[in-house]
């Protein structure tokens, strides 16, 4: 049986009756990125299934404050929805890379900011059904511009906007990104119990 790619189990001994033990598992397609794999699993009640999910090495997402209060985001094309996203700085971990080295290398690279203050603001689980990505989200503040460091063929605009505005292009289906959105609502209820 091949290694198990999937992050190691969190489980509560109360949900022994709602986990599926895999029986054997096999790689569909190893590409740059994403990985994909089909596992044959023994369901709680004895009966067996198949699993087919995506194996991702996990990402960040940085929320930049700027001093006034607005915060940075940028605007990506974005090639499997064929469409320009707005969306907060993100990047997927490199191998051995801790969550916050990977936030503070894609924040320069990608909107050009260093920040000298740094806090957690949470996990998502992009899509849990079918998929082993997980984005950590940190706000960086006491930004000082140093101007981006693209990755070759990185294309983005840099733009400016506050918790508001962000809010009311949420409302206007204007921002769709999961990650965006969920950062932002996070981002915004901290912000607001302050």
């Amino acid at each position: 049986m091949t290694d198990d790619r999937r992050p190691v189990r969190d489980q509560h001994p109360d949900d022994a009756h709602l986990v599926e033990t895999r029986i054997d598992s096999e790689c569909v397609f190893d590409g740059k990125l994403l990985h994909v794999r089909r596992d044959r699993v023994r369901l709680p009640n004895g009966g067996t299934a198949t699993r087919e999910y995506i194996v991702h090495p996990g990402a960040v997402l940085i929320v930049p404050v700027l001093p006034d209060g607005r915060l940075v985001v940028e605007r990506q094309f974005r090639y499997p929805l064929d469409r320009v996203f707005v969306e907060f700085p993100a990047g997927k971990l490199e191998p051995g890379e801790p969550p916050l080295a990977t936030a503070q290398r894609e924040l320069v690279e990608e909107a050009g900011y260093s920040a000298r203050k740094w806090s957690r603001l949470g996990t998502v689980h992009t899509v849990l059904s079918y998929s082993t990505e997980a984005i950590e989200f940190f706000v960086a503040e006491e930004l000082l511009h140093v101007g981006p460091q693209l990755d070759d063929g990185e294309f983005l605009e840099i733009r400016e906007m506050s918790v508001d505005e962000m809010l009311a292009a949420l409302d206007r289906g204007e921002i769709t990104d999961v990650k965006t959105v969920a950062a932002l609502l996070l981002y915004a209820r901290r912000s607001r119990e302050r």
